[in-house]
């Protein structure tokens, strides 16, 4: 077999005009619709209207222009079925042996801030994805391309030996499913957000590829990155790297977890993670500032670690950076002197990120857990806090700079892996416990790496105090005062222990569980 005729209908028209006059070139017959058609017209490229094969004009505004017998058939027919031939030649048919489509730009159109819900609906197509499945269910016979970068490939082929290979076209036919699936995906994705039903029967998502990764948390494990489609600015995957090597698998993830720590904050924050964990965070004036008490809370596990910023890095911060070995510096931005001397470490990774969303101008989002045989979905917690949402249950309040210390230590735990205890002091980490099976040894794990520095702090819990003995162990320490969700059947026990030690503690009526 050879390819004779080719079906061309495309919205995005890069390199189409040059893929068409090579195809006409080798002899291929190319059929067209609407603007494709009058761009090739245009260029001087021989091509047929579509209204001329099906004898059928375009109608209702272009809506139906290919849903037609004479376009199907001749995708559809088996060449080898005699049965097939005979019906076709009996109709006076044609085949179709290439297919050249792509779709409607729906995700550039519901991308924009105030496109109307009639513009998003009639970005939908609805020919397009049926010539695509038409000819990606004959792949035995047809070629099609959905991909200006197979165009090249193709043609290399049609010229070597008039047709595509099968294991081309099985490849194609494979693209245009998972092509049609994504569209179909967004369209569903969009609707069901516009008619209030985000988590309906069937949860359907797509991501893009940003990048294949040399391996997944260890390096017998195949990983890949992706993207959500209209994924927002102030994202990692949106970020981009301005120096040093490939992202890894780990790095990715870390990168994340330090990126939402600093959204928590309006004024300058630097935040340092260590295996999606905060190692240290501060609050200053100035990034500097926020860096140096980011640094002196852990200056030992932020070795190697991340560093997230939500201000744009000065060079007497990026000085202080580089006094450091760490994987990965991400901020708004990078002043020149900045880069100047943070590219001279050849192995740091740089990345600029868009203007970050914070505090309660943050929106949530549904975020897919998979699990062997399946997924979990939920809402993002961007869930935040201010002074009139506390409970004080002691007989003593916070002072006020207690009640700053105890807010800024609340949107940090929320980050901290449960269950999960942060000390915090001149708004910056102390000490931090996480992921321990039980709260009085994540206490006991944040109180020892704060040493000296526990006295005077005060304590963040992600979950309420199932007994007394975390406050015991504060009480120890010399912490005076508490943060946590309360809700405990024995909270009482706690209050008490909290009244004999002259402890304030506050309770917020919401925990932040994160597994």
């Amino acid at each position: 077999m050879s390819i004779k005729r080719a079906l061309v209908s495309v919205s995005d028209k890069t390199g189409i005009v040059e893929f068409c006059r090579e195809l006409s070139q080798l002899g291929v017959e190319i059929i067209s619709t609407g603007g494709t058609k009058n761009l090739l017209a245009k260029e001087g490229v021989p091509v047929i209207g579509i209204s001329d094969v099906t004898g059928f004009p375009e109608i209702l505004d272009g809506r139906v222009k290919t849903l037609h017998p004479a376009v199907h058939s001749g995708l559809l027919a088996v060449r080898d079925s005699d049965e097939h031939q005979a019906q076709m030649k009996e109709l006076g048919l044609d085949y179709i042996d290439l297919v050249v489509v792509n779709l409607y730009p729906f995700q550039e159109t519901i991308a924009k801030p105030d496109v109307a819900y009639e513009d998003a609906i009639e970005n939908i197509d609805i020919g397009g994805p049926t010539m695509l499945r038409s000819a990606a269910k004959n792949h035995a016979f047809v070629s099609v391309v959905v991909d200006s970068s197979d165009y090249a490939q193709v043609l290399d082929e049609i010229r070597a030996q008039g047709d595509t290979t099968l294991e081309t076209r099985k490849r194609l036919a494979a693209k245009v499913f998972r092509h049609t699936a994504a569209y179909d995906a967004l369209i569903s994705d969009y609707l069901s957000n516009v008619t209030g039903d985000p988590l309906p029967e069937r949860f359907t998502v797509t991501y893009e590829k940003i990048q294949d990764l040399r391996y997944g948390e260890n390096p017998h494990q195949k990983a890949a990155f992706y993207r959500k489609p209209l994924a927002s600015e102030d994202t990692i995957t949106t970020a981009e790297q301005l120096h040093g090597k490939e992202l890894s698998y780990n790095n990715i993830n870390d990168a994340n977890a330090a990126l939402q720590i600093v959204k928590e904050f309006d004024e300058p924050a630097v935040a340092a993670v260590k295996h999606m964990n905060p190692c240290g965070v501060g609050v200053g004036r100035s990034v500097l500032e926020a860096f140096q008490k980011a640094h002196a809370s852990d200056p030992t596990s932020i070795f190697g670690g991340i560093v997230a910023a939500n201000r744009m890095i000065d060079e007497d911060t990026a000085v202080l950076l580089s006094e450091i070995f760490l994987e990965i510096i991400l901020a708004p931005g990078f002043t020149k002197e900045a880069l100047e001397v943070l590219t001279k470490k050849k192995n740091i990774r740089l990345l600029k990120v868009g203007e970050l969303k914070s505090g309660q101008s943050r929106k949530s989002q549904f975020i897919v857990t998979s699990i062997d045989g399946g997924m979990v979905v939920q809402e993002s917690d961007v869930h935040s806090l201010d002074a009139s949402d506390l409970k004080v249950v002691t007989d003593r309040e916070p002072t006020e700079d207690e009640l700053k210390q105890l807010l800024f230590g609340w949107k940090i735990v929320k980050h901290v892996k449960s269950n999960a205890i942060l000390l915090a002091k001149d708004s910056m980490t102390v000490g931090v416990g996480a992921g321990q099976m039980n709260r009085v040894g994540a206490a006991k794990i944040a109180i020892e790496q704060a040493g000296e520095k526990a006295k005077g702090s005060v304590l963040a819990s992600d979950a309420f105090f199932p007994m007394g003995d975390t406050v015991e162990e504060a009480a120890k320490a010399g912490i005076t005062a508490i943060i946590q969700p309360g809700g405990s059947v024995r909270d009482e026990e706690s209050i008490k222990a909290a009244n004999e030690h002259g402890i304030a503690m506050v309770f917020t009526g919401v925990r932040h569980f994160k597994h």
